[in-house]
Parts: structure tokens; sequence; C-alpha cells
């Protein structure tokens, strides 16, 4: 298997994750850069207001950065009574 055929998959331990309210997001973009694991990517469809939202992909930690930079409170964080290990692949 040739080194480009290969992909490569990192282990993250999360202690929680978030949910986000789509329909009240207004699309600022803050929560992107500032999520340390770099699981937000802002959806190309919208919500019914018309606004591009989070979205979010697996490896999240449960860090709250979202939530704390978030001006429209549409996250909200969910600890893990225990930690859980997500295999995810990793971004080139």
């Amino acid at each position: 298997m040739s080194e480009s055929a290969r992909s490569e998959t990192t282990s993250i331990k999360s202690r929680g994750t978030v949910t986000i309210d789509i329909e009240h997001c207004k699309g600022c973009d803050l929560c992107i850069p500032a999520c340390p694991p770099g699981v937000l990517a802002m959806s190309s469809a919208v919500n019914h207001m018309g606004y591009r939202y989070p979205e979010l992909y697996a490896g999240c930690t449960g860090c709250a950065a979202c939530l704390y930079v978030c001006p429209d409170f549409v996250f909200e964080v969910f600890r893990f009574e225990e930690p859980v290990v997500t295999v995810v692949e990793a971004m080139s």
C-alpha cells in the first residue's frame, strides 16, 4: 500500500460533547476557530432564517470553547460519566 493510499487515524479522549440549536444560529462563525479539536465546520445548508450553521464532526472533547464564544447561546455541553475514546481520520 502506498503512503498516499493510507489513511491515518488518531484517538481522541472525550469527556463530553455538544448539541447545536441550528435553527437559532446566526452564522457568525466565531465557534469554528475557537474549537480546539477542530471538529466544527460551517454547513452549506441554511436554517429557517437563511443563515449557515456549524456542523459537528466526530472528535468533540466537550471543552465548551464554542459555548463561551457563541453570542446566540446555541451550544449545550454534555459531560460523560466515563471518558469515551473516539478514533477519527486525521485531517490532511
